[in-house]
């Protein structure tokens, strides 16, 4: 890419710039169209001061460099290692000067794996805080299995001992044996606008895994679903699955109630009570009005805390205490701020005694919220039953994945992660992204991002946790904006999109943990990497075996022709269009530069804007006829079952069909830049004439078999 420099604005502190780099925060940047940008002065010293860096004075900025320059002499071993398998990996100590120092790697449960050879690398010491402290060098053995383990450092003067995590990764990670000689296939959904007879209103667990068996029996691999990440436990309930108050946790409005083993129990005076409730939730499958979670929480929550009242038998006992046990105080806490906000409301109404997790309010608010706190885990082991159940039963149909969960990028900024891990996460900040193809003037999420420093210091076990929760029961995990890893646009509160910068992350730790964790759960990586990017960033991902995501509507030559999709790129998931966009017949239709330019959010006048989507269609429609998936006359439906045989000719790995693309469907699910100009979110699965189209419809709709035939064509041409 050729890059075009702008003006050099501010930076005239070389200081100042020293220390951002120090940080990791950028004080400039290419943009998606090759321009360099330089960011704004101040915006660096809002996203230091983030970072707990003092930027007041020349003096209080040589004095941070002074202090991260000595942070990891200050420390005798690193807070965390993460190594490749079979490499060899290097560890340093810091002891006084001097003092011989031996070093081994042992399990959690303190067997040990190996002991650490010394090398002979000479490093100064270093003075630091009045004494003379010494570096020495350890090479870790090359076959220690996958895993988490210790790194523990003895030194021989007085058998003081020290330990650190050590984290074990896979080089990279492979689809399974099924899918290594042939391309795998399947639906993408929101899972929330695809409801059945049975549903409350809103499509749950139990559809999901309905639209498995379905889309099983006619070939698919996989079924690639929304962020089921946890809500708000009171309303308003966020309809946005990539704004999440946890993204460890899932939301229990997917559970389906009459599948739990103890709904069986419920009294006929519980039953009278709520089937009046349900019924009137199940009215609402068959509109195509938008969907309204509130309510339906309402009625479900009611449903599930009589479930919860019905005494469980030993075996069933022993398996909650087990599900507890295993996702820890991490469960505990989410629970906890579940009752909270049962008890308190809105989080930005709490008393100040309860807004730090840490605080001794916190603590004793513990025992008198007990049976809150328990419903709160109980719902969360139901989902997790739920979901385990829905993974076998696509499996067992006859997917070489099963389902396909999404990892939203982050967190409400009022949400429980927020509230429990503040500690790793940044004040004052948002995440976004500046323009780019999805959006012309940025766009702010609103999101509090990891930090860095504070991330590592933990040794990336709430990155660690986070992932193994939402893996347990998944065939795979696609991760939204997945250069996050990377890097993230930070947003200091209260400026615009387009003011913010980036800030640097451990990509080489968090890629290779998330390969670890994925390898463990046998599960494939789907890094959705479209945006503003480095090209060696899509290097990194597919050396660790992830998939990348390729949309057609993006795949373009430089004068606009539709790319050959025989020249996609091999390790990727591709798709005609994702959720960002409007099904297919509606961006034939030109219905997203409409939504745009209706909402104020074309960065160009409607008729450049509008001539550019009518040049782009052409080229499109000439592609297909020219390669004979066309014929003349043709309908809206024929074009996008062509450009979905289009689609399956590329070597991609995988291939996702949105399903409203299946049924016909017009109405964007999101509109990114907005909130409450668009029903972001809100959409039902409808067919091209605004008609509910239930689970139950699904083998029998034209469309569907159509789209499908057009993929096995394509298939068996290759």
């Amino acid at each position: 890419m050729q890059v075009r420099h702008t003006r050099h604005y501010g930076f005239v502190d070389d200081v100042l710039r020293s220390l951002a780099d120090a940080y990791g925060v950028a004080t400039d940047y290419v943009d998606q169209s090759g321009t360099r940008r330089m960011v704004d002065e101040q915006t660096v010293r809002l996203v230091l001061k983030a970072l707990d860096v003092d930027t007041s004075t020349t003096e209080s900025c040589l004095d941070a460099l002074h202090a991260r320059a000595t942070r990891d002499w200050r420390r005798a071993l690193p807070p965390v290692v993460v190594a490749r398998a079979q490499t060899d990996a290097f560890v340093w100590v810091h002891v006084p000067d001097g003092t011989g120092v031996e070093m081994w790697v042992e399990t959690d449960a303190g067997e040990e794996l190996g002991a650490c050879e010394q090398v002979d690398r000479w490093i100064e010491p270093r003075e630091i805080d009045g004494a003379l402290i010494g570096e020495a060098t350890f090479r870790l053995p090359r076959d220690i299995p996958l895993g988490w383990h210790q790194i523990v450092a003895k030194r021989e003067v007085d058998d003081r001992t020290c330990s650190t995590v050590l984290a074990v990764t896979p080089h990279r990670v492979d689809l399974p044996a099924a899918l290594a000689q042939r391309t795998g296939w399947g639906f993408a959904t929101q899972i929330y606008s695809v409801r059945s007879h049975d549903s409350y209103g809103v499509g749950d667990i139990a559809d999901l895994a309905q639209v498995a068996r379905w889309s099983a029996t006619q070939g698919a691999d996989f079924l690639l679903v929304n962020p089921m990440h946890a809500a708000s436990p009171q309303p308003p309930m966020a309809p946005s699955p990539y704004l999440p108050v946890t993204r460890r946790f899932a939301n229990p409005i997917y559970v389906r109630p009459e599948d739990i083993p103890e709904f069986s129990s419920l009294t006929a005076d519980q039953r009278a009570e709520i089937e009046p409730l349900v019924a009137a939730c199940r009215a609402m499958n068959t509109t195509s009005d938008l969907l309204e979670r509130d309510p339906v929480w309402a009625v479900k929550r009611r449903v599930l805390e009589q479930v919860a009242g019905v005494v469980r038998t030993p075996e069933r006992a022993r398996e909650f205490e087990k599900y507890q046990q295993r996702e820890g105080i991490g469960l505990n806490d989410f629970a906890l701020w579940c009752a909270l906000v049962d008890t308190y409301g809105d989080p930005l109404e709490w008393p100040d005694a309860i807004a730090d997790v840490t605080s001794a309010a916190v603590a004793q608010a513990r025992a008198p919220l007990g049976s809150l706190i328990e419903f709160h885990m109980w719902c969360q082991w139901i989902l997790d039953t739920q979901f385990e159940a829905a993974q076998a039963q696509a499996v067992d149909s006859g997917m070489a994945l099963g389902i396909l969960h999404d990892l939203a990028v982050g967190v409400h900024p009022e949400g429980s992660d927020a509230w429990a891990l503040a500690a790793v996460l940044a004040r004052d900040i948002e995440v976004g992204a500046p323009p780019d193809m999805y959006n012309q003037i940025g766009q702010n999420w609103s999101q509090p991002p990891w930090r860095p420093d504070a991330l590592s210091d933990s040794a990336y076990i709430p990155f660690r946790d986070m992932l193994r929760t939402v893996l347990r029961h998944a065939g795979g995990i696609r991760v939204d904006h997945v250069l996050g890893l990377f890097r993230l646009w930070w947003i200091p509160k209260g400026t615009s999109a387009e003011q913010g910068t980036y800030v640097r992350y451990d990509h080489e730790a968090l890629l290779g943990i998330l390969a670890l964790e994925a390898t463990l759960a046998n599960a494939v990586v789907i890094g959705e990497d479209l945006g503003t990017l480095e090209p060696w960033v899509q290097d990194a991902l597919r050396e660790r075996g992830f998939l990348g995501t390729t949309v057609l509507w993006f795949e373009a030559e430089p004068d606009g022709r539709p790319r050959d999709p025989r020249h996609w790129r091999g390790l990727s998931l591709a798709s005609v269009t994702v959720h960002d966009l409007p099904p297919s017949a509606g961006y034939l239709d030109g219905e997203h530069v409409r939504l745009r330019d209706e909402l104020g959010l074309l960065a160009a006048p409607f008729d450049q804007e509008w001539a550019g989507y009518e040049r782009s269609r052409n080229q499109w429609i000439g592609a297909l006829l020219g390669e004979g998936l066309l014929i003349e006359p043709y309908s809206t439906d024929d074009i996008v079952v062509a450009l979905h045989r289009f689609a399956a000719r590329s070597p991609s790995r995988l291939l996702a069909v949105a399903l409203p693309d299946a049924v016909g469907d017009r109405r964007a699910q999101n509109q990114p830049g907005t909130d409450q100009e668009y029903p972001n979110w809100r959409v039902p699965l409808c067919d091209a004439g605004g008609t509910p189209v239930l689970v139950e419809d699904l083998p029998d709709l034209q469309l569907p078999r159509r789209v499908i035939a057009a993929i096995t064509h394509a298939r068996v041409d290759q």
